[in-house]
């Protein structure tokens, strides 16, 4: 997969980046300075191409995702952390996804399928990805989730959906209003670095 790595400062978490739709590896890496200039960054770009725009799955139209393909690439992107924090010595058990839209879907999707697999997730305007399966346990994993009060691609519902089930599963989820649409904003960044400082 296309990548970035920064090394950050000894002992401090990688931050996963994960774009949205039509995103690179570059989106995001913003977001990292200004959460933890400190911290490890992967930044990720999907392998999935929609109409020339990278994405990390397929979909089958807007809201309606392609399970078995989200199953399959979740898959690619854990072993692919795996693989990389072999390569480049990162704590592979001090991960924290950061993720938007399309992120923040796959990043989700991750805890929605492996325990363990995340330290922590930002994920700003997330979807549930999968409905009417078992997840596995959680163990307290911190989750932040942003959401638009106006988005029109992630209902307030899905937002509330989404929170209920990571807390079922075990995880501690904190989630943020903003008064917006689908757009990440500086608020919910800011938030995101808030609640980030308290665990760090």
């Amino acid at each position: 997969m296309h990548h970035i790595f920064q090394e950050g400062k000894e002992g401090k978490p990688t931050f996963l980046l994960l774009h949205g739709t039509g995103g690179t590896e570059k989106d995001l890496l913003p977001l990292a300075e200004m959460i933890d200039p400190d911290a490890h960054v992967l930044s990720v770009r999907g392998n999935v191409s929609e109409n020339g725009m990278p994405r990390f799955f397929k979909r089958l139209r807007e809201g309606v995702f392609d399970e078995e393909d989200l199953i399959e690439r979740t898959e690619e992107l854990k072993d692919f952390l795996d693989e990389k924090s072999q390569e480049y010595g990162f704590d592979r058990n001090n991960v924290i996804a950061i993720g938007y839209s399309n992120g923040a879907n796959i990043a989700g999707s991750l805890l929605f399928h492996y325990e363990k697999v995340l330290k922590a997730a930002i994920l700003h305007h997330p979807m549930v990805p999968r409905r009417g399966i078992d997840l596995p346990e959680q163990h307290e994993t911190p989750v932040f989730i942003a959401a638009g009060e106006n988005d029109p691609i992630c209902s307030p519902q899905e937002s509330k959906d989404l929170k209920d089930l990571l807390e079922q599963s075990g995880a501690k989820v904190e989630l943020f209003w903003d008064n917006q649409g689908h757009q990440l904003t500086k608020n919910e960044v800011d938030e995101a670095k808030r609640w980030y400082e308290k665990l760090y």
